[in-house]
C-alpha cells in the first residue's frame, strides 16, 4: 500500500534583527508519513499519547487543507518522525502545519505554495518559520492587503558557515513573550532598520564584519537571552572566534556564523566539551522548502 512522505525542514526565525518576519530553513527535518487507516479511525504514532487525537496540530492543519478543497476528511495514519527539537526555537510547530496542509492536497497540486502560506497562517499567524519550512532558502515576509504575506527569498554567500546550538533545556514560549518591552524607541527602531539592510547586504557579500553588526537586535534578543542561562557564555566564546552568532526564533536555540571550517570547528569542538550535554552541529542552508513523495506503506 502507497502512502504520502512529506518532509519539512527546520527553520530559524527572527534571524537577527528581522524580528517576526525574517527567516531561514536548515537541514534538520521532520518527516510525516499519511496514509489511509483501514480501521476506520484516525491514528497518529511519533508523539505523545496525549496529542495522538483530533486535537493534534498536524492533524488540525489536515483539516484545513480537506475543507479548502472541498473535500470530507478520511480516516487517516498519522507517521511522525521527529528530527527537529521541540520548544527550541527551530520551527517545529511549523513544519507540523506545513505537512498537513500540503498532505491534504495528495498531489493534486491545487495547493500552491502561496495558498499553503495563506492556509497554514490560520493555525501560526506569524510567517517567518512558515515560509521558510515552505519556500526554503533565507525569506523576508512582508504584510500586505488583507492579511496577505508577500514572500521573497534572499541569496546568503557561501563563505558562512552555520552551527547549531542546541541547549539540553527548553525557553518557555509565554516567557519569551512576556519578557517584551510593551514600547520602544523611535532611535531603537531606526537602529533596527538599518541593522537589516547591513544584515541583508553582508549575507550577499561574504562580508562577517558586516555581518556581525547588522545581526545585532535591539527588539528580542536583549530580553530574551536572560531566559538563557548560558547565553553570554557562550556568545563571548563564538566573539573570541571571531564569529557572529543570534537566538534563534525565542530560544533556547543559538545560531552562530563564521567564514571558514576552522573557526567552526574550534567553536564546535569547545561548545561540546563544556556542554557535553547540548546538540551543536554543523547546518547548512535548505534551499528547497517543503517536499513531498509517494512511497512505500512502512
Amino acid at each position: 500500500m502507497e502512502m504520502i512522505k512529506i518532509t519539512v525542514p527546520a527553520t530559524s526565525a527572527n534571524f537577527g534583527p528581522g524580528f517576526d518576519c525574517l527567516g531561514v530553513a536548515v537541514n534538520l527535518y521532520n518527516t510525516f508519513y499519511f496514509s489511509d487507516n483501514n480501521q476506520g479511525k484516525l491514528s497518529i504514532e511519533g508523539c505523545p499519547v496525549e496529542f495522538q487525537n483530533e486535537n493534534n496540530l498536524v492533524y488540525r492543519a489536515f483539516k484545513i487543507g480537506c475543507d479548502y478543497l472541498g473535500k470530507p476528511v478520511p480516516n487517516v495514519q498519522i507517521k511522525i518522525e521527529n528530527g527537529i527539537p521541540i520548544s527550541r526555537g527551530l520551527g517545529s510547530s511549523a513544519s507540523c502545519i506545513v505537512a498537513g496542509i500540503q498532505a491534504a492536497d495528495w498531489f493534486q497540486s491545487e495547493i500552491s505554495k502561496d495558498k499553503l502560506l495563506a492556509l497554514s497562517m490560520n493555525l501560526e499567524p506569524h510567517p517567518d518559520n512558515l515560509a521558510p519550512a515552505i519556500y526554503g532558502k533565507l525569506c523576508s515576509t512582508h504584510q500586505i492587503e488583507q492579511g496577505d504575506s508577500k514572500v521573497i527569498q534572499h541569496a546568503i554567500s557561501e563563505k558562512f558557515k552555520f552551527t547549531v546550538i542546541i541547549p539540553d533545556y527548553q525557553v518557555s514560549t509565554a516567557k519569551a513573550r512576556q519578557i517584551l518591552p510593551d514600547s520602544l524607541r523611535y532611535s531603537d527602531i531606526t537602529l533596527q532598520l538599518s541593522r537589516v539592510i547591513l544584515l541583508m547586504q553582508s549575507l550577499s557579500s561574504g562580508n562577517l564584519v558586516d555581518l556581525d553588526e547588522g545581526l545585532k537586535d535591539l527588539l528580542h534578543e536583549p530580553y530574551r537571552s536572560k531566559l538563557i542561562p548560558d547565553y553570554k557564555d557562550v556568545k563571548n566564546l563564538i566573539s573570541r572566534y571571531g564569529s557572529s552568532m543570534y537566538i534563534s526564533g525565542s530560544g533556547s536555540t543559538m545560531i552562530s556564523i563564521t567564514d571558514n571550517d576552522i573557526n567552526r570547528d574550534k567553536i564546535i569542538n569547545e561548545l561540546s566539551s563544556i556542554y557535553p550535554d547540548w546538540h551543536i552541529k554543523p547546518i547548512s542552508i535548505n534551499n528547497t522548502g517543503v517536499k513531498s513523495e509517494v512511497v512505500e506503506n512502512k
